[in-house]
């Protein structure tokens, strides 16, 4: 049995969250993570959402809230009519940011900091963070505030150093 690919999300403060990742699951996803990650497309950007008990976002801003984005990739997930991904939205879980279209994921993930099951064939789960949930608690209690018309914005910037598929 092949073993799942890895990767690290090295935080501005050294700090580390270590995980796998799912092809099988959700192979597509896995891909572009990898892809943007080798590219260096995350680096310096921000978790830019961070709601404790539910989860912490980034991937798509940077500190000045400049949007980044990538192309817009297929969603993995039941209610769009990919039945593999069975993937169940506990702490720890990445899956892919996305608006109402189910076909606009690109760039953002979110890090479930607590568990969603609502979420469970809506969103594309695609790894797991196995390593460094304390990093993830960290952040989910980050004290919050709305910057124009985004909400949840921590009051401090939590900065992504880099990703990198280990």
């Amino acid at each position: 049995m092949a073993q799942n690919p890895t990767f690290v999300i090295t935080m501005a403060d050294g700090r580390e969250m270590k995980g796998e990742l799912y092809p099988e699951t959700a192979p597509q996803s896995v891909g572009n993570f990898i892809a943007l990650a080798n590219s260096g497309f995350y680096d310096g950007l921000i978790f830019h959402r961070v709601i404790p008990g539910f989860m912490i976002q980034g991937g798509g801003y940077g500190e000045d809230f400049a949007e980044k984005d990538a192309g817009a990739i297929y969603g993995e997930f039941a209610a769009n009519g990919f039945g593999a991904n069975d993937l169940h939205h506990a702490p720890g879980v990445l899956s892919m940011a996305r608006t109402s279209d189910p076909n606009s994921a690109s760039s953002q993930f979110f890090v479930m900091h607590g568990d969603a099951k609502y979420l469970d064939g809506q969103y594309a789960g695609f790894g797991k963070v196995t390593e460094g949930m304390d990093v993830v608690n960290r952040i989910a209690t980050t004290p919050t505030r709305t910057v124009g018309w985004y909400e949840d914005v921590p009051c401090e910037t939590v900065m992504i150093e880099k990703i990198e598929r280990v």
